[in-house]
């Protein structure tokens, strides 16, 4: 045991220690000053820009920035619906592979829009190189920029003071693919290609068995997607079993890798925000209030998977970690871990199969994405997730003392807080709305694959996935019908515009103010105090919203279990 916490310790040691360096180069890059990587990149940004017709010095207001996003992401739909649905009869097809159903195309092109990457296909089976490459590899990119892009945003709102701007969304979504994506990706290429995962454009290999069987051994340009579905928290494999595939994720080596890209980004953005609000306590207060539930989170999974399944113990006699659904190479060590960074970071992929894990380690992973994936959460939209908690702390704490609540400087006002309100909302509708609906409808309940409370677990887990951005799911949920396809579709756009929309609007709103010098009675942002203060803000708000539906799902799964009783 002592041995894992070792472990526990050097990834965190790893990626925060990464995360500061990155986040200094992010500060410079987002604010225009140059980077060692000017001189090759700056060129390209120029032109890139010049060919979309924008200038870094034309700054949007919020509803230009939003617009923007907008009408950006849904010709990303279009397009990678298009390359869905044509795939059989574009080039780049060596295997013959037909065009996806239109309500899977819908499904997907929407996932991988969103950053959701939720995969209700197997990559290998139903994808052409050209559509894992053109289609959705791209979209990695630029749905992670996005997410970052927008985080940039509600920064420059709280720092802004009185112009209403909050920056020019073009100029964000380049940088953030050419200064930060695109190198940090290229390294981790060329590293997992080392390690043993293929990055080619020939056939898939016919081998024949020891034992004179035939087999397809699937492979195809894997490395190139693998680092920016990490790097992105994007989290869609390019095989169907994700990072738990060999050709994924070869060796510890890579494992730790992946898991450190992961929340390298997410959080950076924590340092980031200390920068560039000229307070680094700032970000610090938001780190721990993060690295608090993250560890929480880790240790309430790494407990049950050690300890092992009591069933099988009392039937066996036999005692150990619980290895059902776990490849060997990792353990229920390493396993554990990336579930928890996973499903914290809105990533969505996985060495193991959550859906064997034990309940409360299930319970502890959809309590990740159910709060908006804001421990660490995805790139850039886990910390505009927070600081829709921030928003609202700040107004419950000045409801405790009776002043006008303020963050920065920047009164946090009725407008705000009505904001902040709905894109909250978003995440109650999108899981439970859904999930009802996902529970009663015949023609969804075919996909559950389990009776009792993990048959309902696995519903929940898919709706607060899909929901969450995150792309995740109990292995034995059959997610390919047309209407899980569809409403899990809609879902995921929820559960991204609804809360980009609201949070950038209170940027809007914030940048619009002037802030005001900080005074004898003012509440502040960054001690230990806060840090409680918005701990507790995301766990009742958030938590306790989703707790009678936990009930009934993973809580009433581990009471049964412990009565002897499995599902």
């Amino acid at each position: 045991m002592s041995s894992d916490y070792l472990v526990f310790a050097l990834y965190g040691a790893l990626t925060v220690g990464l995360a500061w360096l990155l986040a200094g180069y992010m500060h410079r890059v987002f604010t225009g000053q140059r980077v060692w990587s000017s001189p090759a990149i700056a060129p390209l940004e120029r032109a890139v820009l010049a060919a979309a017709g924008t200038r870094p010095k034309q700054i949007q207001g919020w509803t230009g920035y939003a617009m923007a996003v907008l009408v950006f992401n849904l010709a990303g739909f279009l397009f990678l619906y298009a390359v869905l649905r044509l795939q059989g009869m574009l080039p780049g097809n060596l295997e013959g592979i037909g065009p996806m159903s239109p309500d899977l195309a819908f499904n997907t092109a929407i996932s991988f829009v969103t950053n959701t990457n939720w995969q209700a296909y197997s990559g290998e089976v139903q994808l052409s190189y050209l559509s894992q490459m053109v289609g959705l590899t791209v979209q990695n990119f630029v749905s992670a920029a996005t997410g970052m892009a927008v985080a940039v945003a509600m920064i420059r709102g709280f720092v802004a003071t009185g112009t209403g701007k909050l920056g020019n969304f073009w100029v964000d979504l380049t940088r953030a693919v050419l200064y930060v994506l695109l190198p940090l990706s290229i390294l981790a290429a060329v590293v997992l290609i080392w390690q043993g995962v293929p990055q080619s454009l020939g056939a898939y290999v016919r081998a024949t068995t020891l034992e004179g069987a035939s087999q397809v051994i699937a492979q195809g340009p894997a490395a190139s997607q693998i680092a920016i579905k990490q790097l992105g928290t994007n989290g869609g494999g390019f095989f169907g079993v994700n990072s738990a595939h060999p050709l994924e994720n070869p060796t510890i080596l890579s494992n730790m890798i992946q898991s450190v890209y992961l929340l390298l980004i997410p959080v950076a953005f924590c340092f980031l925000f200390g920068r560039m609000v000229g307070d680094r306590r700032q970000g610090w207060a938001i780190f721990a209030t993060m690295g608090v539930l993250f560890v929480a989170g880790l240790l309430l999974i790494h407990a049950p998977e050690q300890a092992g399944n009591p069933l099988l113990t009392k039937a066996t006699g036999i005692t150990g970690p619980n290895m059902e659904g776990k490849e060997v190479r990792f353990g229920a060590t390493l396993s554990a871990l990336w579930a928890q960074a996973t499903t914290a970071a809105s990533n969505g992929s996985v060495n193991a199969m959550h859906d064997s894990f034990m309940p409360i380690s299930g319970l502890v992973m959809m309590l990740n994405m159910q709060v908006g994936e804001v421990v660490f959460g995805g790139v850039g939209a886990g910390f505009y997730g927070m600081l829709l908690y921030v928003v609202l702390a700040v107004f419950l704490a000045g409801l405790m003392v009776a002043r006008t609540p303020e963050y920065l400087g920047k009164k946090i006002e009725g407008r705000e807080v009505t904001l902040a309100v709905l894109a909250f909302l978003s995440m109650p509708v999108g899981i439970l709305v859904f999930g009802a609906l996902a529970a009663t409808v015949p023609s969804a309940l075919t996909a559950v694959q389990d009776a009792g409370p993990h048959g309902l677990s696995e519903i929940l887990y898919a709706y607060s996935s899909a929901t969450g951005n995150n792309g995740s799911a109990f292995a034995g949920y059959g997610a390919a019908a047309p209407f899980p396809t569809t409403l899990q579709g809609i879902a995921m756009l929820l559960g991204r515009y609804a809360i980009i929309i609201p949070m950038l609007a209170v940027a809007g709103s914030l940048s619009a103010k002037t802030p005001a010098p900080a005074t004898a009675g003012t509440f502040p942002t960054h001690g230990p105090l806060f840090v409680v203060l918005l701990t507790l803000t995301v766990l009742i708000l958030g938590a306790l919203t989703f707790f009678p539906a936990l009930v009934l799902g993973p809580i009433a799964e581990h009471v049964s279990m412990l009565g002897g009783q499995s599902f």
